[in-house]
């Protein structure tokens, strides 16, 4: 399965972020498919940068964003963010 999740860059205690687009097996630092952003967690407030059109091309072809990056697009304000489908009780 393909995913969009969070790729760690920086040093030692000085991490920032790039949102990418990767197969679920690879690495977190490894191979990966596509560059879509980056996320400075550092800055005040954080700084959030998102190439929105390649994102939902990727969230159309069902890419799934790890919890983290889930969290980035709501604050970015992606409206192609799926939202958990609730499980019907029998």
């Amino acid at each position: 399965m393909v995913r969009i999740r969070l790729r760690r860059t920086g040093s030692k205690k000085q991490a920032s972020y790039r949102v990418v687009v990767a197969d679920q097996r690879s690495p977190r630092d490894g191979r990966f498919i596509e560059i879509l952003g980056h996320y400075n967690p550092r800055t005040d407030p954080p700084t959030f940068e998102i190439d929105r059109e390649r994102t939902r091309y990727w969230l159309q072809q069902g890419a799934q964003p790890s919890d983290a990056v889930k969290q980035i697009l709501r604050n970015v304000d992606l409206n192609a963010v799926p939202e958990p489908e609730a499980e019907e009780a029998a």
